[in-house]
């Protein structure tokens, strides 16, 4: 008697259910796991380098680099965020105070050029009212003022949970590095039985589609945020650290920094500082245009051809479902299917063509 199914059928439903078995226990520490996996294959270039310097030690050149990463990428990190969760700390005091009182509207942007008389309605109808400026609030985020204050500390607090999260990180990073090409041997010999004649292309499109999308993206939106953050602390911008932050997040959007750093540069120029404010806003004017002409083709071969909707779907959905660690992973993942979907185009045109 014939089964009803397929035996090859049967063990790759198997296979599936043990995958996504194994995904249900470690769901927990999915973040950290996805997250040294991009780095890893966004690093292996500088792996496979640091391996021929070691004379081929695996181990060694592991730990090399993970060494590096910790001290160019983890802790500069932490400590830029705990100068941005402070500063957002005292930013979210003084709008309790001002959604108790209200406030005046400031002399800056009364004498804001093209849009002082915009900005003030808007200020009046919405800070100057006491209760004005927590309705919006609630309306945009869904969260009261207090809660938004008390999440900020509970940030702040939760250091154990974020300590063990990043040490699960950093394991997972020095396999990644140690085993990599085993396992990439390994998910070879499945996705050939899965994807005949399609998977060695499509498995050597996608690391480069990642790796494209974490350095023409992730690090170059890093490197804006501290070079714009540095320029708005020299301008005597108030919360320049939190600033750098959002300049890093909104480099991330086409056209985001340039509407952040502009903004500053209006605040300075209505704030009796023109000087300041025209020297920003060259500042971040010439800093782009050497980011999008030099740096990032030389850096990736090439602008990143990832469109704007799957970039801001997955900046969107990567901080819903993941936290901050999402507004870097959930382009990566956007990328990811960008880079399946034009495969499959690709390989669908060919088959038709002949």
């Amino acid at each position: 008697m014939r089964p009803v199914l397929p035996l090859f059928l049967i063990a790759r439903w198997l296979l599936l259910i043990v995958i996504v078995i194994g995904i249900y226990f470690i769901k927990g520490f999915l973040v950290p796991s996805l997250t040294a996996l991009v780095i890893g294959i966004a690093s292996w270039p500088i792996f496979h380098r640091i391996r021929i310097l070691c004379c081929g030690h695996t181990i060694l050149s592991a730990s090399v680099l993970l060494i590096l990463v910790l001290l160019l990428l983890v802790i500069p990190i932490t400590i830029v965020f705990s100068y941005a969760i402070q500063e957002a700390g005292n930013f979210i005091v003084w709008a309790i105070a001002v959604n108790k009182n209200g406030v005046e509207v400031p002399t800056w942007i009364l004498s804001m050029p093209l849009f002082g008389d915009r900005f003030s309605e808007f200020w009046r109808l919405y800070l100057g009212e006491p209760h004005a400026l927590g309705k919006l609030v609630q309306l945009v985020s869904g969260e009261h003022l207090g809660n938004i204050y008390r999440m900020i500390l509970s940030a702040t607090g939760n250091a154990f949970h974020l300590l063990l999260t990043l040490l699960f990180m950093l394991i997972t990073l020095f396999f990644v590095y140690k085993d990599g090409e085993n396992m990439l041997r390994q998910l070879d010999i499945l996705g050939e039985s899965i994807i005949p004649n399609k998977w060695m292309r499509l498995s050597r499109v996608v690391p480069a589609m990642i790796s494209a999308t974490v350095t023409g993206m992730a690090l170059i939106a890093m490197g804006e945020g501290v070079i714009l953050g540095f320029a708005y602390w020299i301008a005597d911008v108030p919360s320049p650290v939190l600033l750098g932050v959002l300049t890093c997040f909104m480099a991330l959007v086409p056209g985001g920094a340039p509407v952040v750093f502009t903004s500053i540069s209006l605040y300075l120029i209505g704030s009796d500082k023109t000087m300041s404010g025209i020297c920003l806003f060259l500042w971040g004017t010439i800093e782009l245009f050497i980011v999008d002409k030099t740096i990032r083709p030389k850096l990736i071969g090439g602008p990143v051809k990832l469109p704007f909707l799957p970039t801001f779907f997955g900046l969107i959905g990567g901080i819903q479902t993941m936290g901050i660690i999402g507004l870097f992973i959930g382009p990566v993942f956007m990328a990811l299917i960008v880079a399946i979907w034009r495969e499959w185009v690709h390989s669908t045109s060919m088959h038709i063509h002949k």
